[in-house]
């Protein structure tokens, strides 16, 4: 009964947390429009950003990554805001990170490829940024890299199956369902490509509570084929 209770705890903390995403998305809007108070709340956030942006051993941290990262790595990020924080809460182990995105090299250079909304993507389809654009310090608190042990076979698989969906730039799912094809959030994008790549069903577990099964970004750097080789929380 005990283990019964607490599935049934962490579905509702689940549900909740897609709950209040939905809520705080509809709240930042309204906010848009609020008084002298918001605008100077807001003021102080973007200072903030720009300070935590301006520092040089941050943009050093992020540079130093940039130059590390191969075809196949996962990029987690913790972004700066409210949504992203109840993204995080949906993980089940790790709440560290609110997005992710896979790494493809492109003429010497990594590209990450990801699945996201809301403001920054209005029309929510599929994005490729540099690599320096997605963990730039200004909208994010930190980032990791996770490393997966693929074979060479897998890489080149990977790199095409990228290269498919990208060509579809599905829209954001923000039901966040494992089922649906059209429609990818950036965890299940990561977790089906590297599924199909590998053609290995089980190569990345994932989260079942209470009938409800999902992907979170936790599966992905905790999988047993992945290491975190890079962690920075910016300063």
């Amino acid at each position: 009964m005990e283990s019964i209770s607490k599935d049934k705890d962490s579905k509702l903390d689940i549900v909740f947390a897609l709950f209040t995403f939905l809520v705080s998305m509809a709240f930042i809007t309204g906010c848009q429009k609020a008084g002298d108070n918001t605008q100077s709340a807001a003021i102080q956030h973007i200072n903030h950003d720009q300070a935590r942006a301006d520092k040089s051993e941050n943009r050093q941290l992020a540079d130093s990554a940039v130059k590390m990262l191969h075809t196949g790595d996962i990029v987690m990020r913790t972004g700066n805001d409210v949504t992203s924080y109840m993204l995080s809460q949906i993980n089940q182990k790790d709440k560290t990170y609110s997005h992710c995105g896979l790494v493809i090299i492109e003429n010497g250079y990594p590209f990450v490829y990801h699945s996201i909304g809301g403001e920054d993507n209005p029309d929510e389809r599929m994005r490729r940024d540099s690599a320096n654009m997605f963990i730039a310090p200004y909208h994010n608190l930190g980032f990791g890299i996770a490393r997966f042990n693929f074979s060479d076979s897998a890489v080149i698989n990977l790199q095409k199956i990228v290269s498919e969906f990208y060509k579809r730039r599905p829209l954001f799912d923000m039901d966040f369902d494992l089922k649906t094809e059209d429609k990818l959030y950036c965890a299940e994008f990561i977790y089906k490509a590297i599924t199909r790549a590998t053609a290995d069903p089980d190569y990345i577990k994932t989260t079942s509570v209470v009938g409800y099964h999902f992907v979170g970004i936790d599966d992905l750097f905790l999988s047993e084929h992945a290491k975190t080789i890079w962690q920075v929380r910016y300063k």
